[in-house]
């Protein structure tokens, strides 16, 4: 007997569910390893007291019942050790007769925990398919829905899901029913769908815009057997991408209408927008410009980053804020484009450099109108100077013909007292001349900006430099200034007024004079071809300062000061030479002299030779 027993007794610890034998008493007789390793021992206990360490019976305990010959089976929760049970109790009787119960308790806490998570995944899922805001559904590769939640009824109008899952997809819901073609070309080729654009018909007939998105639904073979996917509701996006589409049109159009040229960059300065008046002003296509040029392109070397500068800095209108700025431009053709601009930086939301905008406004008109007023006013008060002068010169002409008068007669008596051959006679002569013609000067200074019209003959150039540079051989000698002559054969004359062209080269003679103060060398070169006879008269004095280059020709400039000149010799000469169908141009370096070309047109004689020299 005790050997059969020893071999129950092992059979029931090789158990993994714990197992006890109890009496009608309640008391523990017997229990396996898996029972006291999980309960710890407890034969000789009441089963209460082991189970539920309680001295009242466990509220789940049905021993009246298994006693009275009934085998229970159910879960139990077990406090004590936190653990659910399949307990499973079989009556039976012992060898003497006495009735016993035999409790197996199964651990079934991982299956039970796995089974909740279960429950609450599926809860989870079904309140998310049924609450989520996109229609949710699944749907069958015939063509019909499966399930879908209330959002979707409720985007397409349906009041009755059961009416709803009876629709067929390509007919009653897609406008386009090759949309569905398509969408399950997709799926049968990727497995899924993202973000596909479709129109669907609600119940009233009516389209709306649906973002869809679906992942398809496999059998155990892998074979799709349908779909399960979500449709968004497009509409709102569509209205508000139409709102910023026709707002987008209406700030394009502000832009492209805007008289003045606006354009907008990256942070790098790559061209983003360029109105129609760019174009128009810069002389750049935006088709051409946008995406493809550089702003810097268009500014002088340097500038563009000038005003970034100011741009960044609080010294032009604030931080990011450039106001009227006058501002020059290079026009595709190369031509400089002048005006104003106006620019400001944009920033992101967080504060951060993404873009600038400029509005470019082309005053080259104006511009051009103020610089003729000006023109106009100087042209006015050169009038005044010159009126001024001319009071001026009739309040004193006569004060100077008088002596002028007295000198001429003085030297008409010279000239009766020297021999026509000597050379002094000669000499006299040009005396003479040069006191008749400064008496003509003092009567044409009321009217120098326009010269008279002095009667014309043909004049020989080389031999009226030689008369005067005669004249002056020992004044320029006294002040250390050497003569160099080269004079070419051959030259035609040219058709002029003596007088005028006299003063003229008597003009630049005194000019080199006097820019040479510590001496130097004049040169005097004539040269010429069938057209035009050129003279160069030259020195190596102080020269022209740069600036000045582009006004010495005008009435009343002098660098001489105001005792020296008053700024209207160059000027007369400018009009004489003008007048003879002549040009002066000049050549100057601060330091290193000056040189006047003077060009003059040939007179068109047959024979010059028969025409003689006055």
């Amino acid at each position: 007997m005790d050997k059969k027993y020893n071999m129950i007794t092992a059979i029931l610890d090789a158990f993994e569910d714990g197992i006890y034998v109890m009496n009608t008493d309640l008391v523990v007789e017997y229990m396996n390893s898996a029972m006291i390793a999980e309960f710890g021992p407890g034969v000789g206990k009441k089963c209460h007291q082991l189970i539920n360490q309680s001295e009242e019976k466990c509220p789940w305990c049905l021993s009246d019942e298994v006693f009275a010959g009934k085998t229970v089976a159910r879960e139990v929760y077990v406090p004590l050790v936190n653990k659910t049970y399949y307990l499973t109790e079989i009556p039976f009787e012992n060898a003497d007769g006495s009735l016993a119960k035999l409790s197996i308790y199964h651990d079934i806490t991982k299956r039970k925990q796995q089974e909740e998570k279960l429950r609450v995944t599926e809860e989870e899922f079904k309140n998310l398919f049924e609450h989520v805001a996109s229609g949710v559904f699944i749907s069958s590769k015939e063509g019909k829905f499966l399930n879908a939640n209330q959002a979707l009824l409720d985007m397409l109008g349906y009041d009755s899901k059961e009416e709803f899952l009876n629709i067929d997809l390509p007919q009653d819901l897609y406008v386009r029913p090759e949309d569905r073609r398509t969408f399950q070309e997709l799926m049968e080729r990727d497995g899924r769908v993202i973000d596909y654009e479709v129109d669907f018909k609600r119940k009233d007939g009516s389209t709306i815009p649906i973002l869809l998105t679906g992942h398809a639904r496999y059998d155990q073979q892998g074979k799709i057997i349908g779909y399960e996917g979500l449709n968004v509701d497009l509409t709102q996006r569509k209205l508000m991408e139409k709102e910023l589409r026709e707002a987008y049109d209406f700030m394009n159009k502000i832009v492209q209408s805007s008289p003045n040229a606006i354009t907008a960059t990256d942070m790098k300065g790559n061209i983003l927008i360029w109105n129609q008046a760019a174009e128009e002003t810069l002389g750049y296509r935006a088709g051409d410009v946008i995406g493809k040029m550089n702003i810097r392109k268009i500014y002088p070397e340097g500038v563009a980053r000038k005003v970034m500068q100011m741009l960044r800095s609080d010294e032009s209108g604030g931080v990011g804020r450039l106001n009227s700025y006058p501002m020059v431009y290079v026009r595709r053709d190369g031509q400089v484009v002048e005006g104003n601009l106006s620019a400001a930086i944009i920033y992101d939301a967080n504060g951060n450099e993404i873009a600038s905008v400029g509005s470019f406004v082309d005053l080259r008109d104006r511009l051009q109108m103020e610089r003729a007023l000006r023109d106009t006013q100087e042209q006015l008060l050169q009038s005044e100077k010159l009126a001024a002068m001319g009071r001026l010169t009739s309040q004193i002409a006569h004060e100077l013909n008088n002596p002028l008068y007295g000198i001429m007669n003085t030297l008409e008596l010279l000239k009766t007292e020297i021999s026509t051959d000597n050379k002094r006679r000669k000499i006299l002569d040009m005396a003479l001349s040069e006191t008749i013609r400064l008496s003509d000067l003092l009567r044409k200074m009321l009217s120098f900006s326009k010269p008279d019209q002095e009667e014309r003959h043909p004049v020989d150039i080389n031999s009226m430099l030689d008369e005067i540079l005669l004249l002056h051989e020992k004044q320029l000698k006294e002040n250390d200034i050497n003569i160099a002559i080269t004079f070419a054969e051959g030259l035609g004359l040219v058709n002029a007024s003596k007088n005028q062209l006299r003063q003229v080269f008597l003009n630049m003679v005194a000019n080199a004079r006097d820019a040479m103060p510590t001496g130097g060398t004049l040169s005097v070169v004539t040269g010429g071809d069938a057209a035009n006879i050129y003279i160069e008269v030259a020195d190596t004095g102080t020269g022209i300062r740069e600036e000045h280059l582009d006004k010495i020709f005008d009435s009343f400039f002098t660098t001489k000061g105001a005792v020296k000149g008053v700024g209207l010799g160059l000027s007369v000469c400018y009009g004489f030479i003008k007048d003879h169908g002549g040009d002066i141009a000049v050549n100057s370096q601060e330091g290193e002299g000056t040189t006047f070309t003077i060009t003059l047109p040939v007179h068109p004689v047959e024979n010059p030779e028969s025409v003689k020299s006055e």
